[in-house]
């Protein structure tokens, strides 16, 4: 029986979309398969890794029947990626293999029982469903998400805080020493709704995410999130704690502001990284009336000093961070220009876009 029929990268696209979450070695070997399931001319590809599932629906061409199996994901998407993009490409159901035929070229793959899939087991009730633009949550995204952490013991840092209330989303990431503030306009109005997302979810919803105008549909429940978007379904666990009250952390009235451009302070941070250690990444920004400095200096007595001419009348102050928090936040943003508010040499700078209450970045200071 032909489970489906079609050009090379119509199959491979399908494939590629779930196959983001399927790791190549697994306690369970089943979660390195993606489940195939056929019905009439509508075909569905499952992948899990036990706490994300995502599914897509595509219509290809086939034979009438109903089929269902699982086969290796990887393997799958390896031998389509050696074949031209316009040549037609079959599966076939023999017995416990898929028979890949595409050209001259055959292929013979084992495949494990569909019913030994672990599917995600999804939450009973979730709360009232919401939708933005793909665009504006793969911006939001991109704006936060560098500032998650990676592996820190206090795992609710390992991921990204959605918090949806009224017309607002808000999205916020920390790693304890910056934190990243993004939001966007809802449609309509929803009751107060928290979760916090899995560093792998986010990584993958940036990947899936397109640049397009269609809609993503989100629905929370306690444990579990899903997102729906282009035929594609994609459940994910939920990371249980609490995370910090970023309001607290994102500082107010700080008296001392400057507005600059954008590309010509991260270039000046850029060449002071330079001379950084790699154990420590500090450099030092010099504000007076008129004139930002900024200096960095190694083990090696090596230093580097940088001046940007600024329209500033506040508090002289010298101030010292880590050039890669700053570099990251700067490189995340594509606007023209930036708003760095500063108290004094112990506090938290918070730099945002001018006139634009959307963006929030924090990042504390250090000792150099």
């Amino acid at each position: 029986m032909i489970v489906l029929k079609a050009t090379q990268d119509k199959v491979l696209a399908v494939l590629q979309s779930v196959a983001g979450i399927v790791e190549r070695r697994h306690t369970l070997p089943i979660l390195a398969n993606v489940l195939i399931r056929k019905t009439g001319g509508s075909l569905q590809l499952t992948t899990s890794d036990l706490e994300i599932q995502i599914r897509t629906t595509a219509e290809l061409d086939g034979d009438a029947g109903n089929f269902t199996t699982t086969v290796g994901a990887r393997k799958l998407i390896d031998i389509l990626r050696t074949m031209p993009s316009d040549q037609t490409v079959s599966l076939e159901s023999s017995q416990n293999k898929v028979i890949l035929k595409g050209g001259k070229s055959r292929f013979t793959l084992q495949t494990l029982p569909a019913e030994d899939f672990p599917l995600v087991q999804e939450a009973a009730t979730f709360g009232p469903s919401f939708s933005v633009p793909q665009k504006t949550l793969k911006e939001l995204l991109h704006q936060v998400s560098f500032a998650m952490a990676i592996h820190d013991i206090r795992y609710y840092l390992n991921g990204i805080l959605f918090v949806a209330e009224g017309k607002q989303l808000s999205l916020v990431a920390t790693d304890g020493h910056r934190l990243a503030f993004a939001s966007a306009i809802l449609d309509i109005e929803v009751p107060r709704q928290e979760v916090i997302l899995p560093r792998k979810t986010v990584l993958e919803m940036q990947r899936l995410l397109s640049d397009k105008e269609g809609a993503i549909d989100m629905q929370f429940a306690s444990n579990q999130a899903k997102f729906s978007f282009e035929g594609m379904e994609f459940v994910t666990k939920l990371v249980e704690g609490k995370f910090p009250d970023y309001n607290r952390v994102i500082p107010k009235n700080h008296k001392n502001t400057i507005t600059l451009g954008r590309t010509a302070l991260l270039a000046t941070l850029q060449r002071t990284a330079i001379l950084t250690s790699e154990k420590f990444k500090g450099v030092r920004l010099n504000l007076e009336p008129g004139v930002l400095r900024v200096a960095s200096s190694n083990a090696e007595q090596e230093e580097a000093v940088d001046e940007l001419e600024i329209d500033y009348g506040g508090d002289a102050i010298e101030i010292g961070f880590n050039v890669t928090y700053l570099i990251d936040a700067l490189t995340n943003m594509d606007q023209d220009m930036v708003q760095i508010d500063l108290a004094d040499s112990n506090s938290s700078a918070l730099i945002t876009i001018p006139e634009n209450a959307t963006f929030k970045y924090v990042v504390m200071p250090m000792r150099i």
